[in-house]
């Protein structure tokens, strides 16, 4: 274990990352908000803490930090039809029947890389509009679960002007046209993010404030 941390010291080095500078953000109603707590979750093994804050306002902080310039890390469940890296995007369709699959391929997680048909792959369908009680009660069914950590690193609109958040995977370039990278639609991120980790001086001075944050 000595051995281990000295290397990731090293390597935090090499990229010249103070992890102090670092917080994790969430947001469930389990416990209080502008608090912090330890999610409940197993890759959660080192019991660190996130910070609470209400739905609307956690959809904030992603696209403040966006706006200003800093990108995240972001710990999502994968599990989700509308998953679909293969096809570049990561969307919550209102009506799910729009998306179909054929084949399966559970390389990563729950069948993500089977292909899907759909025409909300080829042309925006209209989304569900997530409440704070939906999230929380995929969290307490475990329908929600700690399944991937990805990297967030733009915004980008469709033709409809619908918002969609830029992914940086690891899965490899092959994985579609896009390099790798893919959408992830607003609804999808209200509802099935787990938390994020996020350099403290992306928050807003009101939201430092209202977490006690220096």
């Amino acid at each position: 274990m000595k051995e281990k941390n000295t290397r990731q010291n090293l390597m935090l080095d090499e990229l010249g990352l103070n992890m102090d500078e670092y917080i994790s953000v969430t947001s469930y109603t389990h416990h209080p908000f502008y608090k912090p707590f330890v999610l409940e979750v197993q890759d959660n093994w080192a019991l660190k803490s996130c910070y609470n804050v209400p739905l609307d306002e956690f959809m904030g902080v992603m696209e403040d930090a966006i706006m200003n310039g800093y990108t995240f890390a972001w710990g999502a469940d994968v599990s989700e039809k509308g998953f679909s890296p293969a096809d570049g995007l990561c969307i919550l369709p209102e009506d799910e029947s729009t998306i179909q699959k054929r084949g399966k391929d559970a390389k990563y997680f729950n069948e993500v890389g089977a292909e899907k048909i759909s025409n909300a792959f080829v042309q925006p369908v209209k989304e569900r509009d997530v409440s704070q009680e939906e999230r929380q009660i995929a969290f307490d069914a475990q329908e929600t679960t700690d399944d991937h950590g990805m990297h967030i690193t733009g915004l980008i609109e469709d033709q409809a002007g619908t918002k969609y958040f830029i992914v940086k995977n690891s899965w490899g370039k092959d994985v579609n046209e896009a390099d790798g990278y893919f959408y992830a639609s607003f609804p999808y991120v209200k509802y099935k993010t787990m938390n994020i980790l996020i350099h403290k001086d992306a928050l807003t001075k009101e939201m430092k404030k209202k977490l006690g944050i220096k």
